[in-house]
């Protein structure tokens, strides 16, 4: 790919100089390093005055407690602009006082770097457009510029064959005035010969590019490309590291250059700690674990459903994706935030049906309130509420996806709805589940995971064939079934 992206699992350097933003006449040389394992740390030989000083007379400095943070710190290393953003001091060696006069030294750790622009911070709406690259999104794209051909002979391989190149159009959605595109970009054939052999290689790159109505900030196009990175984890079921991320500046005018050629875009590299990283060398996903891709869903449908159901359902996607990104080692955590997500969808979703009607439950409660003491009449009041219970919203939540594909998940809802809510009351009110093994503990969650994402796939608009498909087909939701046979079955029933 000509001009190769940052990847945010490689590591990089940049030697240069490096200065305060309000303070540009006094730059400090130092190096910028990056790795996937300690982020951005910036060694200065010098030092930015960190400690918080005041003046209460003339003549009379005084030095407080803490030190000054900095917003942005720019630079310029290896002939590009950098900016850094979010940055704290971490060590300082000051030499006042020594015996050899020498510089300061001092390290300064940053949030965000972007390579190739100066802004004043992550507010600054300084950039026309953003491409993201995610793991397995060439997989979820169902589209290749590549096709192979193998020769037979008489129905025998007969060792001639070919791989051929064929552009890929660009596939794009207009969402709310930002306009997404599904692009690839591949590399011309090389040949690298070793002393063993010759290989012949092409890269193919399939990315996403984010183009807004008007400039947007660095803020805005890392929350646009966590809607991509988002949506591929739930396609894929896991968490979906992002690549790499660039941005393109906007720029007013641009020069052309000799002859009437257009100037290169100007492109400025993220480097940051994305809720997952990724790696573009790693093994893609196994098709088997994949729910859904552009060849099911299609990539003009998908991405204006899931921006409206991802902003809707904004609190229950980010719980069940945090399973996916952060896991907790304790089932107990993942119990509370799975049935928690399964509460928060469940009113996310507005299908909240009262057990009463209006009338008849304030009637009812004015009726029990004459009974309570006025004194405690206030606190007696507030705990009568005419909401639907755990259980009703469980059982609302395994009524709207597929049936069928519930049926395999689950073949005993009832005993699925009660145990979950057993176990969350349980540990909420008394800090244990007593009642329940960890097996079944395990199965609550599993299973409530699955409803969950049942019911985002039927929002997404796929298939009920589909939605069974998955059930029967993908390994960790069969196991689910499984597993919920084994513990989420009445006694004496028949699984």
């Amino acid at each position: 790919m000509a001009n190769n992206p940052l990847n945010l699992d490689e590591a990089g350097e940049w030697s240069g100089i490096w200065w305060l933003p309000d303070e540009p006449d006094q730059p400090i040389p130092g190096v910028l390093r990056y790795s996937p394992a300690d982020g951005l740390v910036l060694s200065l030989i010098g030092a930015f005055e960190n400690r918080i000083m005041s003046t209460p007379s003339p003549g009379l400095t005084v030095f407080h407690e803490g030190s000054r943070n900095w917003d942005v710190i720019h630079g310029a290393a290896e002939q590009q602009e950098i900016s850094l953003i979010g940055c704290y001091p971490s060590d300082v060696r000051r030499t006042i006082g020594s015996r050899v006069k020498s510089p300061d030294k001092q390290t300064v750790v940053a949030m965000t770097a972007l390579v190739g622009a100066h802004v004043n911070g992550e507010d600054d709406a300084a950039f026309s457009a953003a491409e993201i690259a995610v793991e397995d999104l060439d997989f979820w794209a169902a589209s290749s510029v590549f096709e192979g051909f193998l020769g037979a002979t008489d129905g025998e391989i007969d060792g001639t064959g070919s791989i051929s190149v064929k552009p890929v159009p660009t596939r794009s959605v207009l969402v709310t005035g930002t306009e997404f595109r599904l692009q690839h970009q591949h590399t011309l054939p090389f040949f690298d010969q070793r002393k063993g052999g010759t290989v012949g290689r092409m890269h193919d790159t399939a990315f996403v590019r984010i183009v807004p109505a008007a400039p947007f900030s660095l803020s805005g196009a890392r929350e646009a490309a966590s809607l991509v990175q988002d949506l591929i984890s739930l396609a894929t079921h896991r968490a979906a590291g992002v690549i790499w991320l660039r941005l393109e500046v906007a720029e007013a005018e641009t020069t052309p250059l000799p002859d009437g050629y257009p100037a290169p875009r100007r492109r400025a590299e993220v480097l940051y700690s994305p809720s997952a990283l990724g790696s573009g060398d790693a093994k893609a996903i196994d098709r088997h674990r994949v729910f859904f891709t552009c060849e099911s869903l299609p990539f003009e449908e998908v991405l204006p459903r899931w921006h409206k159901v991802r902003g809707q359902l904004k609190a229950a996607t980010s719980m069940l994706l945090g399973l996916r990104y952060a896991p907790a080692r304790y089932v107990e955590n993942n119990l509370l935030t799975a049935v928690g997500a399964a509460e928060v969808l469940h009113r996310g979703l507005r299908i909240d049906e009262k057990p009463f009607p209006r009338a008849d439950f304030k009637a009812m409660r004015d009726a029990m309130l004459e009974q309570v003491p006025e004194s405690h009449r206030e606190r007696f009041k507030g705990v009568i509420r005419n909401d639907p219970t755990l259980r009703d919203r469980l059982y609302a939540l395994a009524a709207r996806p597929d049936q069928d594909a519930i049926a395999l998940l689950m073949p005993d809802v009832d005993r699925w709805a009660e145990r979950t809510t057993r176990a969350r009351n349980d540990l909420t009110h008394e800090g244990k589940t007593p009642n329940h093994c960890m097996e079944e503990l395990i199965a609550v969650v599993e299973v409530t995971t699955a409803v969950i994402i049942l019911n985002l796939l039927h929002e997404l608009g796929l298939s009920a064939e589909r939605q069974n498909e998955i059930v029967r087909e993908h390994p960790r939701l069969r196991a689910t079934a499984t597993t919920a046979r084994e513990w989420l079955v009445a006694p004496g029933s028949v699984p």
